[in-house]
């Protein structure tokens, strides 16, 4: 450190323009590493030193602010910190304003949470600066509650934004949120609906959660919202930002003699009379006494021990269940109850009897209520219409694809026909296991292909598997499960599940339209197309279901919604790995180049990671099916 004799002038602004040409060359690092910690020691309790370094980052250029206050904000160990080396900077210089206010919060959101509790720390520490605060928080607001914002932009962008709301509320102080309690319950109410209606689970937490937070912040006396919601560990540290943590709680540490009077000076005083564990009844009321004494807690309880539950005689014939399950007497519902347990192991017993009314118990099933609380209630009936639909397929499947656009079916109802087409597609087409293995850890090796909000990952898994099928691999250590020759039971079906789902996707309904609001359902329509393309590999309908889902795919390429979108890319893969590559080429050679300009602008321009990632995906297998055909001799 330099000392200036004699009260001499000088000027700093040379020091200003080497530290600005450092940091914009990716120097900041190096330089403020050392600089901010030296100057979080002179500016804590020297004033002059305070103002030194509020003249050093104002005379930066602005071509140059801005990588010299993101520096700044990214190595100050608190806002306090922060504060005391920047000022009021962001009031002073409109660059700084810009970089702290709209880039750092609306245009970024790569950087960490700490990072943003510094940022809005600091502007909410002067009095000058609230005034930006309020406007920061506003603008969050307007972004969070923009639908146009929640469909375009990344989960990753939608977190951050969320987190720099929960932060500002966390800061606002009562007179303020008395001000602006209109804007908030406005943006509140405008945010929650759009976030709602997002088939991403995460985008729909997310909502919740901030809904929440600012319904506690406006109605502190009055009641709250509150959802219903599965919580992680993201939820939970979104939640913890709302609660302000003083700057002073980290303490240095101490010494143990030091330690242990600390710790004993901040217990709480108890009254020695609590160290006793028996303590004085309370006086009772003359009126409470009498109702105690009138009580029947002094009558001997019955003997029941020798008592033995009654045993509910499960149905033995399949008719039987069809009229337990569509009786009204209220006296049944322990045979009811026993019924919807054994359904499924009574269908795969007696698949000829089951043959005779499939139809008929696939539609009870489809519309049966929980009249009682079962355990797995909902489990149960999928796996009572999955052993229905792989006894008799064909009309089974008939019946529940045209159901799916019938009318007056809910939403949910049209969601589970998916998961059992998927489910027992998936059962038909795994080959039946036979004979021993020597090794007890081997495992069936079948894909477990259920739609999800995560399809990404499933994707990758089944291109692993794949994969892992086509190489070959030579082992002596391992014994593997023998498996007995069959035929594919999905092959002769696949058409029946397939076809009638892809028909009518574009025709709305008067409570059912998938192109319009019920894109939720769209994207579980999507991957489950996906997944039968999939499991339709080496099967006769292949080629023509590659075709058709290639069109149908082309037909709703520009989604707005990332889930539909995660889906279609889905279907390119399903199409690539399960359509033979004779067929591909012979085919589809225009579509698939049209095609696979798509998935290069999907992988630069997607907003969504996982989107980006499965058209990657989908060129590297276009590019293994273009070697395939180099190296076949012409």
């Amino acid at each position: 450190v330099c000392f200036i004799p004699d009260g001499l002038d000088c000027s700093i602004s040379f020091v200003s323009h080497v530290l600005g040409k450092v940091c914009v060359h990716g120097r900041q690092k190096e330089i403020l590493g050392v600089l901010v910690p030296h100057l979080t020691d002179l500016t804590k309790s020297d004033c002059i030193w305070q103002r030194i370094c509020w003249r050093l980052v104002e005379c930066v250029p602005d071509r140059w602010m801005e990588a010299v206050v993101l520096g700044f904000v990214q190595r100050a160990p608190g806002a306090d910190v922060l504060s005391r080396l920047l000022g009021n900077l962001v009031v002073k210089n409109r660059k700084a304003q810009f970089v702290v206010t709209q880039k750092m919060l609306l245009l970024q959101y790569g950087h960490t949470t700490a990072v943003l509790q510094n940022l809005l720390g600091y502007l909410s520490l002067d009095s000058l600066r609230r005034t930006l605060l309020l406007r920061v928080l506003q603008e969050l607001l307007e972004t969070w509650s923009s639908s146009s914002a929640v469909k375009h932009s990344p989960a990753e962008q939608q977190l951050y934004i969320s987190k720099a709301i929960l932060i500002c509320l966390s800061h606002l102080k009562e007179p303020e949120i008395e001000s602006c309690r209109q804007e908030l319950l406005t943006s509140m109410m405008e945010g929650v609906k759009c976030h709602l209606d997002s088939s991403l689970t995460q985008l729909r937490r997310l909502g919740m959660v901030v809904a929440e937070s600012i319904s506690s912040k406006i109605n502190t006396e009055g009641p709250v919202l509150k959802f219903e919601y599965e919580e992680d560990d993201e939820t939970r540290e979104l939640k913890s930002l709302l609660v302000q943590t003083p700057p002073f709680c980290v303490v240095p540490s101490l010494p143990d003699d030091d330690r242990s009077e600390k710790a004993g000076a901040a217990l709480p005083l108890v009254p020695e009379s609590s160290e006793k564990p028996h303590t004085a009844a309370p006086a009772m009321p003359d009126e409470e006494l009498d109702a105690e004494l009138d009580s029947d807690d002094d009558l001997t309880p019955y003997d029941m021990s020798e008592d033995k539950e009654l045993k509910i005689k499960t149905p033995v014939y399949i008719r039987d269940c069809i009229e337990v399950l569509t009786g009204s007497r209220a006296e049944d519902v322990d045979k009811w109850e026993a019924t919807v347990k054994a359904l499924e192991s009574l269908v795969r017993k007696n698949p000829a009897a089951t043959r005779e009314v499939s139809v008929e118990l696939a539609k009870i099933l489809l519309h049966l209520e929980e009249k009682t609380c079962i355990e797995g209630f909902v489990e149960l009936r999928q796996r009572a219409q999955v052993a229905i639909l792989t006894t008799d397929p064909i009309p089974v499947a008939k019946y529940l694809t045209s159901q799916f656009y019938s009318l007056n079916y809910s939403l949910r109802q049209r969601m589970d026909i998916l998961d059992v087409l998927v489910l027992a597609a998936q059962e038909l087409s795994c080959p039946k296991f036979h004979g021993k293995t020597k090794h007890s850890g081997a495992q069936k090796p079948c894909i477990q292909l259920l739609p999800g909000s995560d399809s990404s990952k499933d994707w990758r898994r089944i291109v692993d598997e794949r994969i892992k099928s086509k190489t070959r691999r030579f082992d002596m250590g391992r014994s593997h499960v023998e498996l007995a020759s069959c035929p594919n039971e999905f092959n002769s079906v696949a058409g029946h599940f397939f076809f009638p789902l892809i028909q009518h996707f574009d025709r709305p309904l008067t409570t059912f339209d998938l192109l319009g609001e019920d894109h939720l359902v769209l994207g579980r329509l999507v991957h489950t197309l996906a997944i039968l393309m999939y499991l339709a590999v080496n099967t006769v309908a292949v080629t023509a279901m590659g075709k058709a889902l290639l069109e149908f795919v082309w037909a709703l390429r520009f989604h707005t919604d990332s889930y539909v979108r995660q889906g279609l890319l889905s279907c390119i893969s399903s199409l690539l790995l399960s359509v033979p590559t004779d067929r591909i080429l012979a085919d589809m050679t225009e579509e698939l180049l049209e095609t696979q300009s798509w998935l290069g602008d999907v992988m630069e321009k997607d907003p969504d990671g996982d989107c980006r990632r499965l058209a990657l995906q989908n060129l590297l297998l276009m590019e293994n099916l273009k070697k395939k055909l180099e190296a076949v001799p012409s």
